[in-house]
């Protein structure tokens, strides 16, 4: 975990200690939402991971260059929504057209920062908006009109920015001319969005009639969140409806934290001939930004204002961050522990249908009483479990008939639970999932109700393998019973059979008449089994056998449970990165309260 950080933006912060403390934190709240991975899609999510996103930019962006380099010139950015009369107002604020095609070279189709020639080292570099590349405009001849030459936009225009340089703009403060924050296209609004961010303070611009819209207000309350220094133009204000409007809109900037803003108010007004507004109409926001550039200690106190305004929402974002992650991992945990309670349950139906007698029905039953006789060897159970010993010596030199029917019923019978057991299981799965948004979109349109295609085969192939391991037991065992080696070399299949049987019903289970058949048949296994082995190894081979199928069967219902628990991606614990966020949220709330 970061250590605790106590950089500040005063005056004194550029001490290199605390500046760097202060710089890691950043750094390292930079790689934390970089790292973020919201992979499930829940209510909010879509959100979180914008707002992940703009914060990670906003870092590049704003934050750490301008935390690095205080005394940089102040970034006004003009915006505003389309037709507001932001370019119009740029040219007025410069005294002559500078943002229209045919007025600087090479295109006006990209944004456009003007700035004081002694400032161009500052916006030259990837100081700020590092991920737009810069190209250097030139002013056009004088007299050049502002009038659109109707050129097709270059796609990757609004990836750059455009660098004028220009007497008229004070020194220390430049303007930046943003494209339409209600634009149609996509890549303008995401564009203006991020310059704003990038802002130590902004032009507005709306005009009379759309100074309430929806979509510059949810901008505003961005930043009155932030506490930028705000500058409001109402534009276009028909004659004797400035103080009605004005009014109005100082009430709406009030209710939203605004009500410090700058409002200039700029009548309706004809232009000239190369588009212009009078210099007097735009003559208060001229002397407005002049004031500000002239007043060192004023432009190092709005950089340290926005700057703390932004740490602080930035603080709010990451919190809510954490919680998303919380969010994140209570969902991926619930998804994950809905599938392992279906395959767990189906585990718990197989062992249990393994165990109490429901495979000795039909095939395997039939198969297994033509293997010992249903006549003289029970009726040598009804004589008395004493002679029981004798009766299975010559049961043995009777030559019973071969094992493998017995096997190949025991496959066919396991064969069956197993792979409807784990239908069921991906079928109840399944539909836990849709029940879920979360699940339902890691779904899609794919059906995992059932089992894959192959899996019957794999249960076969797992099942023969299974009879292996106790064949394999019976050969071990009897490896270590020289006395009864005759008797082992004679049924190894045979015995492993018997195993099996035993093992199948160990508990009982059946009803009605079978359940004479099943008591009759445990006690055939088990007594055909101590009397080779003795007590002790009977009960240690009957758990190795079950241990051994149990383990065969969770592999054979963990294949098809993966299908599910692959599509969660690697589910790690989302613990630590939401304790960690949660931490970084308080360290830079104390950043921006300056603690």
């Amino acid at each position: 975990m970061n250590p605790t950080f106590h950089g500040n933006f005063r005056d004194d912060a550029g001490a290199a200690g605390v500046q760097d403390a202060s710089v890691a934190l950043l750094e390292g709240v930079r790689g934390e939402l970089a790292s973020l991975r919201l992979g499930l899609e829940l209510p909010g999510t879509a959100d979180a991971r914008r707002t992940a996103g703009s914060a990670v930019g906003q870092l590049d962006d704003y934050i750490l260059p301008r935390y690095r380099s205080l005394d940089a010139p102040l970034l006004a950015v003009v915006g505003g929504s389309t037709g507001a009369g932001k370019s119009t107002l740029v040219n007025a604020l410069a005294g002559h057209p500078v943002t229209r095609a045919g007025a600087i070279r090479p295109t006006t189709r990209q944004p456009i920062l003007l700035h004081h020639p002694q400032d161009a080292p500052w916006f030259a570099s990837p100081r700020v908006l590092p991920t737009l590349s810069r190209v250097r405009g030139e002013l056009a001849g004088a007299g050049t009109p502002a009038t659109s030459a109707g050129a097709a936009p270059d796609p990757s225009a609004m990836q750059s920015l455009v660098l004028l340089a220009d007497p008229a703009v004070p020194e220390g403060v430049a303007l930046l001319d943003a494209p339409d924050v209600d634009s149609i296209s996509d890549d303008n609004r995401a564009l203006a969005s991020q310059l704003l961010a990038a802002a130590d303070l902004w032009l507005f611009v709306t005009t009379a009639n759309r100074y309430a819209d929806a979509v510059p207000w949810k901008l505003l309350v961005d930043a009155a969140s932030r506490d930028i220094l705000v500058a409001v133009v109402l534009d276009r204000v028909p004659a004797g409806a400035a103080e009605e409007v004005s009014a109005d809109l100082r009430s709406m900037l009030a209710r939203e934290g605004l009500a410090g803003a700058e409002l200039f108010v700029v009548a309706e007004t004809a232009l000239d001939p190369l588009g212009m507004l009078p210099p007097a109409a735009t003559a208060p926001i001229r002397d407005w930004l002049q004031g500000i550039a002239a007043d060192a200690a004023g432009r190092s106190g709005i950089a340290r204002r926005t700057l703390n305004g932004t740490v602080r929402a930035l603080s709010g974002k990451v919190a809510g961050l954490a919680e998303a992650v919380k969010d994140q991992d209570d969902a991926g945990r619930q998804l994950a522990g809905d599938v392992t309670a279906s395959f767990a349950d189906a585990a718990g139906r197989i062992s249990q249908a393994t165990s109490d007698g429901s495979l000795l029905r039909g095939e395997v039953l039939a198969r297994w009483q033509d293997f010992v006789g249903t006549g003289d060897f029970f009726r040598a159970l009804e004589s008395g479990i004493g002679r029981v010993r004798d009766r299975i010596g010559a049961f043995f030199k009777g030559q019973p008939p071969p094992a493998v029917k017995v096997e190949a019923a025991i496959e066919t019978g396991l064969q069956a639970v197993i792979v409807d057991q784990a239908s069921r299981a991906a079928e109840d799965a399944d539909q836990r999932w849709r029940s879920d948004p979360a699940g339902r979109a890691l779904l899609g349109t794919d059906d995992l109700s059932g089992t894959t295609a192959e899996f019957p085969a794999d249960v076969a192939a797992e099942i023969r393998a299974w009879q292996g391991d106790v064949l394999a037991m019976i050969r071990t065992e009897g490896a270590a019973k020289r006395s009864q080696a005759r008797w082992v070399s004679f049924g190894v299949n045979g015995m492993g059979v018997v195993l099996m049987i035993f093992v199948f019903s160990l508990t009982g289970g059946l009803t009605g008449a079978e359940i004479g058949i099943a008591g009759g048949t445990a006690v055939v296994g088990q007594k055909l089994l101590e009397a080779v082995f003795g007590e002790d190894a009977v009960r240690r081979l009957a758990n190795q056998a079950r241990h051994s199928l149990d383990q065969r069967c969770e592999g054979l219902l963990d294949g098809q449970r993966q299908r599910f628990l692959e599509r969660l991606g690697t589910q790690q614990d989302g613990t630590p990165q939401a304790d960690r966020l949660r931490e970084l949220a308080v360290e830079l709330a104390k950043l921006g309260e300056g603690a």
